[in-house]
């Protein structure tokens, strides 16, 4: 008998629901409806996540967005088997508006409810897509927050191979690009201007991309652009798309080399690339030109789910309950764990 799965994300500055069903025949689940809403426009007046804010915001979306999903899938609330939400990692107030509704619902309702790892809502997302991968993979997994490689076996059955040492891609992204005046959220803005410069205008690093090893660090690079722009000086306005193209530059080069040395130190022929920053347009196209030169096959989640959202946390939780990893309950007592490790995730559930 299929199963209806209603996910709830609400980690950070984005509140997405989504209805996930499982098929009878325990095949992939696909996604009947999803909705997001997010308040970048909100938190641009104050240059980034205001978390007070956030979570007010949640309140006032998350039911709201259930309604719309639920008329989209042309199902109600009754209809709903499981539902899931995002336990952690993120802001502790924002995820506690999502645990908080969800057990409500669930309660409410008489159905179990499940706890779900954001980051394997990320790393589960491309089984959305039109060309889901199989096990297992080599996943890079890139956002705002986090920039891991790993080593997926199956579902929960995860092997960090390498990880940042201070920030992550994505804040080299935004931090970058508040250093060169451009509006927030910067990493997207900083992408579409380098579109127009030129990567190779300036020399900047690219950290630990010789370590031998697959971390990550790029607070150097964030130093050295900051660097750049005090040296450009009034110049800075006329040279900034070229400086964006050579920020990005240098930290696609690092994403792409170390993504490569995992896939030869693993020995395996499939990547997934997941997170907000695995939707940039100049890290797809150079890791898909490379990796076809290996044979190795490349998936991404759609374009509109590399952003937080809830039906990454809906399939990640469909996915659990298939692989016999978690089983939603109706304990309606809830926590938020705001820092969860990825790799203690079975230890944690």
């Amino acid at each position: 008998m299929s199963q209806l799965i209603l996910g709830i994300e609400s980690s950070c500055d984005e509140t997405g629901v989504a209805l996930v069903r499982i098929p009878d025949d325990g095949g992939v689940p696909s996604l009947l409806a999803h909705a997001l809403h997010s308040q970048i426009d909100m938190h641009r007046a104050y240059g980034g996540v205001v978390p007070e804010l956030a979570s007010r915001d949640h309140i006032r979306r998350v039911l709201p967005l259930t309604k719309q999903v639920m008329e989209d899938a042309g199902k109600s609330l009754q209809d709903v088997d499981v539902v899931a939400f995002t336990r952690g990692p993120g802001l502790a107030g924002a995820l506690l508006v999502g645990a908080g509704v969800a057990c409500a619902l669930g309660a409410a309702l008489d159905k179990p409810v499940l706890g779900v790892h954001h980051l394997e809502g990320h790393l589960l997302s491309p089984f959305l897509s039109e060309d889901p991968p199989e096990f297992p993979f080599v996943a890079l997994l890139v956002s705002g927050g986090h920039t891991q490689l790993m080593r997926v076996d199956g579902v929960g059955r995860y092997e960090i191979l390498g990880e940042t040492i201070d920030d992550a891609a994505g804040e080299a992204f935004d931090k970058s690009a508040k250093v060169m005046g451009l509006p927030y959220p910067g990493g997207p803005v900083l992408s579409k201007l380098a579109e127009s410069g030129d990567p190779e205008a300036f020399k900047l690093p690219r950290p630990l991309l010789h370590s031998g090893d697959l971390d990550f660090s790029f607070a150097g690079l964030k130093t050295a652009v900051l660097t750049q722009a005090k040296k450009l000086g009034d110049e800075l306005e006329a040279r900034k798309a070229d400086l964006a193209a050579s920020a990005q530059a240098a930290i696609v080069e690092v994403l792409v080399k170390k993504t490569l040395n995992a896939l030869k130190q693993t020995g395996m022929n499939r990547v997934v690339v997941a997170g907000g920053v695995g939707a940039n347009k100049q890290l797809r196209e150079q890791l898909n030109r490379e990796c076809a030169k290996r044979k190795i096959r490349v998936h991404y989640p759609e374009l509109h789910l590399c952003t937080d959202n809830g039906a990454m946390i809906a399939m990640a939780a469909a996915m659990r309950m298939q692989a016999g990893q978690q089983q939603a309950d109706k304990t309606y007592s809830f926590d938020v764990k705001p820092r969860w490790p990825l790799d203690a995730i079975v230890e944690a559930a």
